[in-house]
């Protein structure tokens, strides 16, 4: 058999073992970490030696090309090791083993390692890592559950991050005198990463769900009913500035994104996200033009930071008819109020709050945080020139999200935003017609083509 470093493999064959369906996390059959260890180095090393020898030839590997010759490889590879475990007279893998541990090597070479399987499960909704071996995992359902071990110490998990972190397009350190990663990973997920501030490394994944991406799956959902359905769809074709509020996992970036999926094609947009969480981009026959500016961090060597606040301001620069502002957190409440306020109609955001009223004390909060120190009267009267409409959303007890209320904001008086209230929560805490729109925001929508009888509380009917 040819030599090979620490796991008798041999060198790579004609053949190709095939991607397939990825299963989560723990639901593959097991395998050795250390065999995964040696073989991902063996692979490493062959893939490093051919790249090389196609880059003298003047050929460069693509992510697509590297990932079929480490299929390749790995399938001579783990030939040769059942082989071996023949010569010893172990059973072999057999074929689900070996496209696991085919799966495992890969994951550890191009993606998360064990973390991969939890990122490529669309029923997750979010993982949780308080160290190697504690992981729970958030279902799409609502339900929790623990999690398999994703690392076999606290230090291989911290590599693991701080390899993706230099695999970002923004290459980031995490380290001890950057113990906070903030970071998208190749899936559109966020990541957030702590350590040496903790007892053991934290790692929170944040997954999108891209697939729930326009309004009529948000009443397939339970989110909306088919009344606010229209209505939605009538504020973004009539412009309205909409500002989303909600609490954590209330499921304001989903909205926001089926909101923006109902804006006309034609209109040129610019988003400007912390991080790319939105996933316009996906939409490109639903928005192709569009502009997609995310903030970036200090580098390895401390500079190049970009703000969402220089963000906005360079955004509005381009030219948009619209600027979505993923989530307002800070100074970047200035340039996204004067946007919805100087000509760019139908500009969207979110904001954390617990009820649409709510919303405007944050708002308020971020503007007297800002150099400019705005006084409540001010910060009040910047919100009411600028946003049109309040749509709150909230989980419930069941984890359901549903739409709880939808606020119109009709002027300010002093230290008071003055609003109201066309939906407000039932006893079920779902939106129910509350309370009529000015005169004026009902000739816009029905300018839009909104049909005022959804208007009518017997049309506000929700599934049981």
């Amino acid at each position: 058999m040819t030599a090979a470093p620490e796991g008798g493999v041999s060198s790579p064959p004609n053949g190709a073992v095939a991607d397939r369906p990825r299963m989560a996390g723990g639901d593959s059959p097991t395998y050795d970490s250390a065999t995964v260890r040696r073989l991902a180095r063996y692979v490493g090393e062959q893939l490093s030696r051919h790249e090389t020898s196609q880059a003298d030839g003047g050929r460069r590997f693509d992510l697509d090309d590297r990932r079929m010759f480490a299929r390749a490889t790995l399938q001579q590879s783990i030939t040769e090791l059942n082989h071996e475990r023949l010569g010893d007279r172990r059973q072999p893998l057999s074929n689900a083993e070996g496209l696991a541990l085919a799966d495992a090597v890969i994951d550890r070479l191009f993606g998360m390692g064990r973390l991969q399987g939890y990122i490529d499960n669309p029923d997750i909704s979010d993982i949780y890592v308080n160290g190697a071996d504690v992981v729970h995992l958030k279902w799409r359902d609502g339900a929790t559950t623990e999690g398999a071990p994703v690392a076999d110490s606290d230090a291989e998990l911290i590599q693991l991050i701080q390899t993706q972190a230099r695999r970002g397009r923004h290459e980031q350190r995490w380290d001890p005198a950057a113990p906070e990663l903030n970071l998208q990973l190749p899936s559109g997920d966020r990541l957030h990463a702590i350590a040496w501030v903790s007892t053991r490394p934290s790692v929170s994944i944040r997954r999108h769900d891209f697939a729930l991406n326009n309004l009529q799956q948000l009443v397939s959902t339970g989110t909306i009913n088919d009344a606010l359905c229209e209505l939605l769809r009538a504020m973004v074709l009539a412009r309205f500035n909409i500002l989303v509020a909600g609490g954590t996992g209330a499921g304001k970036t989903t909205l926001l994104r089926c909101l923006i999926n109902e804006i006309p094609a034609a209109q040129r947009l610019v988003t400007v996200e912390d991080s790319l969480e939105l996933g316009v981009a996906k939409f490109s026959a639903l928005h192709p033009n569009l502009v997609e500016l995310e903030a970036r961090e200090a580098n390895v060597e401390g500079v190049g930071t970009v703000s969402m606040q220089d963000l906005v301001r360079a955004g509005l620069r381009m030219g948009p008819d619209r600027v979505i502002v993923g989530e307002i957190r800070g100074a970047e409440v200035v340039p996204m109020l004067l946007a919805m306020s100087q000509g760019n109609d139908g500009s969207m955001s979110t904001v954390h709050a617990d009820s649409s009223a709510g919303a405007f004390s944050r708002v308020q909060m971020y503007l007297a945080m800002t150099p400019e120190r705005f006084t409540p009267e001010t910060a009040n009267l910047m919100t009411a020139n600028a946003v049109d409409v309040v749509v709150h959303l909230a989980q419930r007890d069941d984890k359901s999200r549903v739409v709880t209320s939808i606020r119109e904001v009709t002027g300010s008086d002093g230290g008071v935003v003055l609003s109201n209230e066309i939906y407000a929560p039932d006893s079920s805490g779902r939106a129910a017609v509350n309370w009529r729109f000015e005169d004026q925001s009902l000739r816009r929508l029905n300018a839009a083509g909104f049909d005022q009888r959804w208007l009518d509380p017997t049309a506000n009917g929700w599934a049981v």
